[in-house]
């Protein structure tokens, strides 16, 4: 059995005053550890539209963010959300206006990232099911994964992630891809991503710690001279597994 906890915010699904710390996701049991038999999965919300300064999300005409969603934030954590086909729209927070929409399945139990990505006009809401409890336990090693958000359909962009010499991802892809997660040992991690000229041409090194799970975020518009609407690498933390 393994545990993976992540915050969530106790204002997504009013169930029980439990409902403070964690959601707990197990191979072995299949619900929320707050006590209640009430079904529900957890979504996490990430704003990676450069000329949007301000997002909002809603799940079937009920807000899922009730404060502004700015350029590069997160909601920090899994939130619950009822199970179930949800309509999950994308706006902007302060005009309303609908960006992107998608209909997703959200299973009991699950959990779930929404990236919210593009420009100009052309936005998508990119789900992606993350398959937290097929991670291995107990190994002592970080997994890490990407999604290439940077709004061009024109170039698939190198994506170098390695470590101590040794390549996890090398490979040019399109926009909106997410990859699998990847078993990497605790350490430093090397991360670029390159089209070949300077419009796409960002490098950063983080540190993984094990036990832990990250996205790294790829994103920024090409050839942008603002150098905070530029291609720029950054990554969040899905949560932590516990044998």
């Amino acid at each position: 059995m393994k545990k993976l906890f992540s915050i969530m915010k106790r204002n997504r699904i009013p169930l029980t005053a439990f409902v403070l710390i964690a959601f707990l996701l197990s191979a072995c049991k299949k619900n929320l550890d707050i006590g209640t038999s009430q079904p529900a999965a957890g979504l996490m919300a990430v704003n990676l539209v450069a000329d949007k300064d301000a997002l909002g999300v809603s799940l079937s005409n009920n807000n899922f963010t009730s404060s502004p969603l700015n350029y590069t934030s997160y909601t920090g954590g899994y939130n619950a959300v009822y199970i179930g086909n949800r309509d999950v729209v994308s706006y902007d927070f302060y005009s309303g206006t609908p960006l992107a929409s998608k209909t997703q399945l959200f299973e009991d139990s699950s959990y779930y990232t929404l990236f919210i990505v593009g420009t100009n006009n052309k936005y998508s809401n990119v789900i992606v099911k993350d398959n937290l409890d097929s991670l291995p336990s107990g190994t002592g090693e970080a997994y890490v994964r990407y999604i290439n958000a940077i709004p061009d359909s024109t170039i698939q962009p190198l994506v170098t992630i390695s470590a101590n010499g040794t390549n996890l991802f090398n490979s040019n892809v399109p926009f909106t891809t997410v990859s699998d997660f990847k078993a990497v040992t605790p350490g430093d991690v090397s991360i670029a991503v390159d089209n070949g000229d300077s419009t796409v041409n960002a490098s950063r090194n983080i540190t993984v710690e094990g036990g832990k799970v990250y996205t790294v975020l790829l994103f920024g518009i090409p050839g942008a001279t603002d150098s905070t609407k530029a291609v720029q690498i950054k990554y969040i933390l899905n949560g932590t597994i516990t044998p």
